[in-house]
């Protein structure tokens, strides 16, 4: 089946433009330079093609030994003046364009990190978020060498402009000949490149691959699991097989770029040789002196080299705006939530927020499957709720339409009674203070970790945190206290925390934080019983006057919590204290009783 050819959202001169714009809010140096060495190329080329005929004519003229070397001294000053400048502006240009390519990049990591949590799930988004980044990626990527590009085109213009000059008085015929040839070969040469940009999806999927297997085969985390299961073999069949695909793909490509080199050299073929006969007829006819035919001859293959270099170069400039137009996509990707503006989070003194799911469903972009389905749930101020549930059951999904990551495709979520999509989304963000599944962890000190900033952080509410959620023995061990840099990535003197340590260490971080709300996932999954019984006894004090979420599938966690909810396929099954559900013989009573035999001496297995 052939895949739907679509067209680049925004065309070369909505490109050029935006390259323009940041240039000239970053370094305008960048734009003036690309005119000037233009300028300066073509200056230089012309006086190239004419020392040889003003040479030559000033021998046929019979002038003085001076007025000769006077002329070859003039143009020697003009072309050692025109290179050297020229250098000298092509090396210093780099750094401007390099300026303007960073603060792209700059740009980029700001959607990065904020953009919409929908997005992050939005496979589209990913892709053309790493084709945006690849755009900008080094010295010759787009975003920089197009400043190269458009520095060829304009002394190219330049230049054709001046040489028109000198053939302007010669058969207009072969004017149309030379013009039409090279229109033709860049009609050719875009058709190539239009292909490039119609396939680009298979060869961003084949680069993909490799990168996922280059990835597994090399990353620490998975070292273990190769060497015991010995995946070894497996995996370099799928990265061949992925070669294989690579290889097919790039034999197509070069294939129809063989073509395409095959037509231009025909084409430069009739265009060279019409030129050439022309330019002979019209020297046998009117007997020119050797001077004019040489100064003609070097004009008209100058004509047609500046004509091939526009179109050549302008081809080269469409394809590098192909790629620039996928950083504009990105960078003016929708957002679906409110990140200025929008209605104020109200403020509350005392951190009473009530937070009402009214007929709330939703379901992941391409699923047909709903994953929550018209649920209705009030989280009361100082609430301790607990959910629990079999993997699939909706848990996670819950607690991030609860902190707004997801908005219902069915429903509403509301704050004290307001929609949460009418407030502003970040200050809706700060409420919550939360430890999911997925977390990071920087590369930076135990304190940055735990505060998540560089600047004004309090050492003693650090400590606090941190000896609340069961660090204190391990802070005191360390060689530099909470001073000491986490990961080894980056420093040679730092320290691995376990699974459990760095739980702990999610837990720290967000009381530190100290939102109105707290959410827990799974925040003790890392952990062995005897430690979550330790977290368990102080979970309490960690919730202290706030209301908060707590997901787990140990259930015997829930019975700390004023509620408990047992979800099933995306609704709430069960309701109550833990007490009341044990009673009920339900499916949490029976779940319960699964557990509980794994902790009972001599239970069964």
């Amino acid at each position: 089946m052939k895949k739907e050819r679509t067209k680049p959202t925004f065309n070369l001169w909505q490109c050029t433009a935006f390259m323009l714009k940041n240039a000239w809010h970053t370094r305008k140096s960048a734009v003036i330079g690309c005119i000037l060495i233009a300028a300066l190329g073509t200056g230089k080329s012309v006086a190239e093609m004419l020392v040889a005929p003003m040479i030559l004519r000033q021998v046929e003229s019979a002038v003085s030994l001076s007025t000769l070397l006077g002329t070859i001294g003039l143009f020697t000053a003009i072309l050692v003046l025109c290179s050297g400048i020229k250098d000298y502006l092509t090396v210093g240009a780099m750094f401007p364009r390099m300026d303007v390519r960073i603060e792209i990049i700059r740009q980029l990591n700001v959607k990065s990190g904020s953009t919409s949590y929908p997005n992050r799930l939005n496979t589209r988004f990913l892709e053309t978020e790493e084709k945006s980044y690849d755009a900008c990626s080094s010295n010759s990527s787009p975003t920089e060498n197009i400043w190269k590009v458009w520095t060829l085109v304009l002394t190219n213009v330049f230049g054709f402009c001046a040489y028109l000059f000198f053939v302007s008085d010669l058969n207009p015929l072969l004017l149309v000949i030379v013009i039409l040839t090279t229109v033709v070969g860049w009609l050719v040469n875009r058709r190539v490149h239009r292909w490039g940009y119609d396939h680009r999806e298979e060869q961003a999927a084949c680069i993909h691959r490799s990168k996922y297997f280059y990835k597994v085969s090399t990353d620490r985390d998975y070292a273990k699991d190769i060497r015991i299961f010995g995946l070894k073999k497996w995996l370099d069949d799928l990265w061949n097989k992925t070669l294989v695909l690579y290889r097919g793909f790039l034999y197509r490509r070069e294939k129809i770029y063989c073509l395409s080199v095959l037509a231009d050299l025909i084409l430069s073929f009739l265009r060279n040789g019409a030129a050439y006969v022309f330019l002979i007829a019209l020297t046998l006819r009117n007997g020119l002196p050797a001077s004019q035919f040489l100064l003609y001859f070097a004009a008209i293959s100058g004509f047609t080299e500046w004509i091939t270099g526009i179109l050549e170069q302008s081809s080269t400039l469409y394809k590098e705006c192909l790629e620039i137009s996928q950083v504009m996509e990105y960078l003016n990707w929708p957002e679906p939530f409110c990140f200025t503006g929008g209605i104020p989070v109200p403020a509350q003194s005392d951190g009473d927020y009530e937070i009402c799911l009214s007929h709330v469903s939703y379901r992941y972009p391409e699923s047909e499957k709903e994953i929550i389905h018209d649920m209705n749930l009030t989280l009361h101020p100082g609430e301790k709720v607990a959910v629990v549930g079999l993997n699939g059951a909706g848990k996670t999904t819950l607690v991030r339409l609860i902190c707004g990551f997801l908005d219902p495709t069915e429903g509403s979520v509301t704050l004290n009674g307001i929609d949460i999509r009418s407030f502003n989304r970040p200050e809706y963000y700060d409420l919550f203070s939360a430890v999911f599944q997925d977390f990071s962890l920087m590369e930076a000190s135990l304190a940055v970790n735990v505060a998540q900033t560089v600047n004004g952080i309090d050492e003693e509410k650090v400590q606090k945190c941190l000896s609340l959620a069961g660090l204190a023995e391990k802070v005191r061990s360390l060689p530099k206290g909470i001073e000491t840099p986490i990961g080894r990535m980056v420093y040679e003197d730092g320290v691995e925390l376990s699974g459990g340590e760095t739980q702990r260490l999610m837990l720290a971080r967000a009381l530190y934080k100290n939102g109105a709300i707290l959410l827990l996932d799974e925040p003790t999954a890392a952990l062995d019983p005897i430690a979550e019984n330790d977290i368990y006894l102080k979970y309490n004090e960690m919730s202290q006057g706030k209301t908060s979420l707590f997901i787990s599938h140990r259930l015997a966690s829930t019975r700390f919590c004023d509620r408990i909810l047992y979800m099933e396929n995306g609704v709430i099954a069960e309701e109550g204290t833990h007490g009341q559900l044990l009673a009920k013989g339900g499916g949490y009573a029976k779940l319960f009783e699964v557990q509980s035999r794994y902790y009972q001496k001599g239970g069964a297995a």
